[in-house]
């Protein structure tokens, strides 16, 4: 491996742990002696390599994905120079100087207007000719793009704006017109189908083209370790539940179910280990004489593993909805950890929707269910935490037993009024262990209307919870004290 690859790989390592995926000394090891044996020029077989060796979880390889085009994007096929667009061509875009990459002179293809690169973009397109796809998207980012050096930006803008002027919308439509006058598509709906679909594939590919190619000019304008800050994004896990955008709200969606397939499964190994069970002395030495009176095999009694009762009361007032949507779905994927789980919602009213999740084939219609038809609201519709426990202990304080752990979801922003905190008192008098999960950053809590210091002396614990990775640790924690 030469000196310079390895400095990269170095530094791609490093990126890689600094945007939180757990990389071990061992797989860093694998990696290298992988990129010493797979030909760096099959650029799709040594991305495959290093993210074999390097990523444990699906839900980690976006990140993955963006940290690899980075690290080695100077190192891709890039583009003819000679192909390229040159600055200052006719009908360019943007008011600027004209971003330039190194090698970029003046092009083959600086005469060449506007309508004429979209024409040979299609021919290009319709007989999936790559390399010339390829200098054509460099081509197109030069005229389009408008790129600015040492702007600290991603280049979502440059991908828009040259997308934009390329009409790309446009081009399956087109293809699908020029394949149909040629004859080359069956009259039957299927037939179109499958053809519009190979279009839009042929599409995402120019589309990929072009992202990559701005890319790599952005890296030779700013440094890897520069753009690798700008575009790193916090792994699924790490998404803070209060602030998730909408692509992130759907990876966290997509998080959810192998998080806790991977937890129940641990969990359920570490119960099995802490649970053997005492040495069954009679047993053993009746085994022993299988073994010449050697007591070889040591049986033991048979185990009483004991699950806890979970009871959940979540807030789901607007400010904290999402928190409380997946924590709910977190809790009831995992509850074959638990004996029964039973929840409650409110916000100053209260109702229980235990069977929405009982009754519900799968659990997106069960927290559709609970937004929709949940009776929450006694009043204005602002949180009341004082009247929704008082009314909770009303109701169910006689059902708690010792073996029932309760846990409090919610920022605990009481709008001033009445805290009810006595009845906190009375869950802790008769639960084994009552928690509170905030979703707020420490130093807000107890600021404004929050009062969580006042509900924290009676409990056993509140805990900070603003993404997947506290809650898997939470629940973590409960179960290995149950």
């Amino acid at each position: 491996m030469s000196a310079t690859l390895l400095d990269v790989m170095q530094g791609f390592v490093q990126e890689l742990r600094a945007a939180g995926l757990p990389v071990s000394m061992t797989e860093n090891l694998d990696a290298m002696r992988a990129a010493e044996h797979i030909p760096f020029d099959d650029r799709d077989a040594f991305k495959a390599a290093l993210g074999t060796t390097l990523v444990k979880h699906h839900g980690h390889w976006p990140a993955f994905e963006t940290v690899f085009d980075v690290y080695f994007s100077l190192f891709s096929a890039g583009v003819d120079a000679e192909m390229a667009e040159g600055e200052g061509a006719d009908g360019a875009e943007g008011d600027g100087e004209q971003f330039r990459a190194p090698g970029d002179g003046g092009g083959a293809m600086g005469d060449v207007s506007n309508e004429e690169l979209a024409r040979m973009l299609l021919e290009a397109l319709m007989r999936m000719d790559r390399e010339q796809m390829r200098a054509l998207a460099a081509a197109a980012v030069s005229r389009f793009a408008g790129m600015e050096p040492g702007r600290p930006v991603g280049g979502a803008y440059y991908l828009y704006r040259t997308l934009r002027q390329l009409d790309a919308e446009g081009l399956v439509g087109q293809m699908m017109q020029r394949a149909q006058d040629a004859g080359d598509i069956g009259d039957g709906a299927f037939d179109e189908r499958l053809a519009r679909e190979d279009f839009e594939s042929r599409l995402a590919v120019l589309k990929q083209m072009v992202e990559a190619e701005i890319r790599r000019r952005l890296v030779a304008d700013r440094g890897i370790e520069a753009m690798a800050r700008t575009l790193r994004k916090p792994l699924p896990e790490d998404v803070d539940f209060m602030h998730a955008s909408r692509d992130e709200m759907q990876a966290l969606q997509r998080a959810i179910y192998p998080l806790t397939r991977a937890l129940a499964a641990r969990l359920a190994q570490r119960r099995k280990r802490r649970n053997r069970g005492h040495l069954d002395f009679r047993n053993t030495v009746r085994h022993s004489l299988s073994y010449g009176g050697v007591p070889a095999e040591l049986k033991f009694k048979n185990p009483k593993p004991s699950k806890p009762e979970i009871m959940v009361i979540a807030d789901i007032s607007g400010s904290v909805a999402s928190f409380a949507r997946f924590t709910l779905q977190f809790v009831y994927a995992m509850s074959s950890e638990f004996s029964k789980v039973r929840s409650w919602v409110f916000i100053d009213g209260i109702d229980e929707v235990t069977r929405f999740f009982d009754e519900a084939d799968e659990i997106g219609e069960a927290i559709h269910r609970v937004n929709t038809e949940a009776d929450v609201v006694w009043v204005d519709g602002h949180s009341d935490y004082g009247h929704a426990f008082e009314i909770w202990h009303e109701r169910h304080i006689r059902e708690v037993t010792n073996k029932t752990s309760i846990i409090i979801l919610g920022d605990a922003r009481n709008n001033y009024h009445a805290s009810q905190a006595w009845t906190l008192g009375e869950m802790g008098k008769r639960a084994r262990r009552v928690f509170w999960l905030d979703p707020e950053p420490r130093g807000y809590w107890d600021t404004g209307d929050s009062i969580v210091s006042e509900y924290a002396r009676y409990t056993d614990g509140v805990h900070e919870c603003r993404n997947l990775r506290q809650l898997q640790r939470f629940v973590t924690s409960v179960v290995d004290g149950s």
